[in-house]
């Protein structure tokens, strides 16, 4: 099992499929392993805004028997220029784990090389894995099979995006992402899942026709347009991104029993509408709760290495 999450990559088949396994086992419970991991205590720093992952990961932390301790980098030595490296050595002291939500991949990196505890990237703005992580989980619940399906990303070519890619790169399903020139996703992350693919099967599609990218998928997976930080952009995206909206008649294209994901938060009227945020195909509620099994298990698998889910009975 992996020692860190840092991008999904971190986890590859082996261990996106373990982590899996033992969230379905953690849900089918209720999401309660109190005694799992009693006694833990676990870091998190999120300096970025949060809703679905600042509560997901708390209540994952408690459903084990843990305890979470909410920082903010202002409140912390390293707010006054304390290094990353001596932080990491002293949480490793403390901690269980440690969770962290910020702004530049290398801060999550740099935290791993220096600590002797396991950490998760909650997000930067290069990678979301325990999104991705929570979105497989509801596409198994919904198809049981993953090889085969089309999954189709119409949007921004961003973070989300990003784990998504590599979540196809592992699981052997097909990714067919539609943006607007100029947005695509990074291509040295297309690239290697790619070549993933080449083994797991399945496949990466790059294209700005969105109906094509959308035409037979299995699921329609959308984000907002302008991500934290690009707030001052948030005009001209809408301009740039106004043919991408998920609408009913976009959803039609899509296979007869198509289903619809978004991360959350959405901009309703934006990259989505209401008829089909709340409509009979929307699985966003169930893709949100998954968010709490997914990061239990994440959690348990870092902290315990233990892949056949002994301490949990």
């Amino acid at each position: 099992m992996a020692r860190h999450l840092l991008t999904l990559d971190s986890l590859g088949r082996d261990g996106i499929r373990q982590t899996l396994e033992i969230a379905a086992r953690i849900k089918s419970r209720g999401g309660m392993t109190r005694d799992a991991l009693a006694g833990g205590r676990v870091g998190l720093l999120f300096d970025k805004p949060s809703t679905r992952t600042r509560v997901s990961f708390e209540a994952a932390i408690w459903g084990l028997g843990m305890l979470p301790i909410a920082l903010r980098s202002d409140e912390l030595q390293i707010g006054r220029g304390e290094t990353i490296a001596d932080t990491a050595r002293v949480l490793s002291r403390y901690l269980s784990a440690f969770v962290i939500r910020t702004f530049e991949q290398s801060r999550v990196e740099e935290l791993a090389r220096y600590a002797t505890i396991p950490i998760i990237n909650a997000l930067t703005d290069d990678h979301h894995p325990c999104q991705a992580l929570a979105d497989v989980m509801t596409l198994q619940e919904e198809f049981k099979e993953l090889a085969g399906l089309r999954l189709a990303f119409v949007g921004d070519g961003n973070n989300v995006c990003h784990s998504l890619i590599q979540a196809a790169g592992h699981m052997g399903f097909t990714l067919a992402i539609s943006t607007p020139p100029g947005y695509e996703p990074n291509s040295e992350i297309v690239a290697a899942a790619q070549a993933n693919c080449r083994v797991n099967g399945g496949g990466i599609e790059l294209g700005h026709d969105v109906r094509a990218a959308v035409r037979g998928a299995d699921a329609v997976y959308t984000d907002v347009w302008a991500s934290m930080g690009q707030e001052k952009e948030r005009e001209e995206r809408a301009r740039v991104f106004a043919g991408y909206r998920v609408d009913g008649a976009l959803m039609a294209l899509a296979a007869p029993r198509a289903i619809f994901l978004h991360c959350l938060p959405a901009h309703r009227g934006d990259e989505v509408t209401d008829e089909v945020m709340d409509g009979p195909q929307s699985r966003v509620w169930d893709e949100a709760e998954n968010r709490w099994y997914t990061e239990q298990a994440l959690l348990y698998l870092l902290i315990t290495g233990d892949v056949d889910g002994e301490r949990l009975g």
